[in-house]
């Protein structure tokens, strides 16, 4: 029987507009359940899911089908739509533009799952900018510093 047969694991970390801290723990639940539904309406696996107020972690399984930008682009568009709807945010919400996507194989999972199942207890030490630049160092994705971020500092 032919077929096609995958193992992708991509971590996807992307900021709240100006990195505010606008995700209020009242309803970031709301929100990972909501973004879940959507990774698994467009067929792919939501392994983890968590964040801080002001940026999110999603770690994917993914089929070979899906085109990973796309997938992005919708998140951000729904979630976006979906908090401002709920009037969840006394401001305008909106994800800062770009993501980061680092890639894993499967005997990490549990560690990454881990990681982002910890991201309260992991930002007591570490501000977000940090990490950031910490995984474009691991993975040696070239970038210069003043095109990371807009916004706070």
């Amino acid at each position: 029987m032919a077929g096609t047969f995958s193992q992708i694991y991509i971590q996807i970390v992307f900021a709240v507009k100006g990195r505010s801290s606008l995700i209020m723990p009242s309803w970031e639940e709301d929100l990972y359940k909501y973004i879940s539904g959507i990774v698994k309406n467009k067929e792919q696996k939501m392994l983890a899911i968590n964040g801080m107020p002001d940026h999110i972690h999603l770690l994917i399984g993914m089929k070979p089908s899906c085109c990973l930008s796309d997938l992005v682009r919708e998140i951000k568009k729904s979630s976006n739509e979906f908090i401002n709807e709920k009037k969840y945010s006394s401001f305008k919400f909106l994800w800062q533009e770009g993501y980061g996507a680092f890639s894993y194989n499967h005997s990490s999972l549990d560690d990454v799952i881990a990681y982002i199942n910890n991201q309260k207890e992991h930002h007591r030490k570490k501000t977000f900018k940090q990490e950031y630049k910490e995984f474009l160092t691991k993975f040696n994705i070239e970038h210069k510093d003043e095109y990371l971020f807009e916004g706070l500092d």
